[in-house]
């Protein structure tokens, strides 16, 4: 059976047929480097991360591209609060980005395109558009005429008549019509700025994926993907632009993940409630925050709360734990039981019951129920005095096999030591800081793993329970 996405271009599930037999050319926005990422950042890093590793278990050849904004309007505010130029905010935060997504069992992109480095192609898309009258100049300012494409609003389903001009399009005197939207913008007095055609200025955000997404995928690709948020207009337009330069089909298929409400409120800037996963993952293990993601269908709302993490950890734990246990039960193994294929059908048929769920629009939420059931059985195989090395071993592999599809780690029966280290490091500097709140998670977490502290005058010692 082919693999299912569901196509926002198209709103249904189509089978997934790539361009070239056995490869995949995937584009995913990435985001606009000014500060840590927020939680909503971090599901389509996670979601498509998980989409990527999947099509590698099912043998594609993927290749995988992921840009970085680093010149923007949010860019030159915070240069200007901070009184940094904006090329060191913009490395900063994406060697943040790398330690944020990393921790979360991310893979880097074959490709991360930045911006600056791609401004060249970004100015010659450009050109190109205002050549074939797609786009026109005004007062040092490019911009594209959309009524001129005429399949505008194909991926948004809306008609042109009714669109209203949405987030990072400004109505101003320049436009030759409200709809129209920036290509380049001229440079204000004091902002970093690149020479162009039409004068100093720098791109818009619409056209930098679309030029960034040619030079390293081609004309046209096989999934373009992103959060629900950049359906209307960042993809719209850049699907416009695209098709208008080439005349083909930018992307086969369209995947957008679903929103991230904050304790049942939709996470806003007005609200104040953006949650950072820099701050996340110092309080929890950031495995979890991953397992919490997967736990529900990339294109679902998704709720997050301190409460629903602890929960989920505790899930979490429990498939860790029967891993172990299969690790430890493995010591002392024989090949005296006589009902190894029964176990051995039943391991493969979980493994073709995952399979199957992800094979339907990557359907993570119910590819973790078989991995709940996994363990349990699992559980009820050791519970019955069961040693055979054979089982044994498909169990720990079949654990191993689809942890790692999903981009999650069973974690080792012990600490290393500079780690326990670190940690107790950690917990010296935040009782130094008087956030006794942090310390007594930190001993929380050591004793879980069996780390027993003593806090004496010459500093803190500490052996295994």
């Amino acid at each position: 059976m082919a693999i299912q996405i569901y196509n926002t271009l198209t709103r249904k599930k189509e089978a997934f047929i790539p361009l070239e037999e056995g490869k995949v050319k995937m584009y995913v926005c990435g985001p606009t480097v000014y500060n840590y990422i927020h939680i909503g950042n971090a599901r389509p890093a996670i979601v498509f991360d998980t989409v990527r590793r999947y099509l590698e278990y099912r043998d594609f050849a993927v290749q995988y591209v992921s840009n970085f904004t680093d010149v923007d309007d949010k860019l030159i505010r915070a240069a200007n609060q901070l009184g940094e130029d904006v090329p060191t905010i913009a490395d900063r935060f994406i060697n943040a980005y790398f330690e944020d997504v990393s921790a979360l069992g991310c893979e880097k992109a074959d490709v991360h395109p930045r911006v600056m480095e791609n401004m060249d192609i970004i100015v010659d898309f450009i050109q190109k558009l205002v050549e074939k009258d797609f786009a026109y100049e005004s007062e040092g300012d490019v911009y594209f005429r959309t009524r001129r494409f005429d399949e505008y609003g194909k991926l948004s389903h809306q008609s042109i008549d009714d669109l209203q001009v949405g987030a990072r399009i400004e109505v101003g005197d320049k436009k030759q019509d409200d709809l129209d939207f920036a290509l380049w913008k001229a440079a204000k007095e004091g902002e970093i700025f690149w020479d162009s055609p039409w004068g100093p200025g720098r791109p818009g955000w619409h056209i930098e994926c679309s030029a960034m997404a040619k030079k390293y995928l081609g004309e046209t690709i096989d999934i373009h993907a992103g959060g629900q948020d950049l359906t209307f207009p960042h993809h719209e337009n850049e699907i416009a632009q695209s098709e208008a330069l080439s005349g083909k089909l930018f992307s086969r298929y369209w995947m957008h993940n679903g929103y991230i409400n904050i304790d049942n409120e939709k996470m806003s800037k007005s609200l104040g409630n953006f949650v950072l996963v820099h701050d996340i993952i110092k309080r929890h293990n950031p495995q979890v925050l991953r397992f919490f993601m997967l736990s529900v269908h990339y294109r679902n709302p998704i709720n997050y709360s301190e409460e629903l993490l602890e929960n989920t950890k505790a899930a979490y734990e429990r498939l860790t734990t029967s891993y172990q246990n299969l690790k430890h039960r493995k010591e002392a193994s024989t090949d005296l039981t006589d009902n190894n294929q029964e176990w051995l059908d039943k391991i493969a048929a979980l493994q073709g019951s995952f399979v199957e769920a992800m094979d339907d629009d990557f359907n993570t939420a119910l590819a973790i129920s078989v991995l709940f059931e996994l363990s349990k059985q699992a559980n009820y195989y050791l519970l019955e005095k069961n040693t055979a090395i054979e089982v044994i071993d498909a169990f720990t592999n079949q654990f191993e096999e689809l942890f790692r599809v999903l981009g999650l780690t069973l974690g080792s029966e012990e600490m290393l030591d500079e780690e326990i280290d670190a940690l107790i490091e950690k917990r010296n500097q935040a009782r130094k800081d008087r956030n006794f709140q942090l310390s007594d998670q930190i001993r929380d977490q050591l004793k879980e793993m069996n780390i027993i502290l003593e806090d004496t005058a010459q500093g803190t010692r500490w052996k295994r329970g």
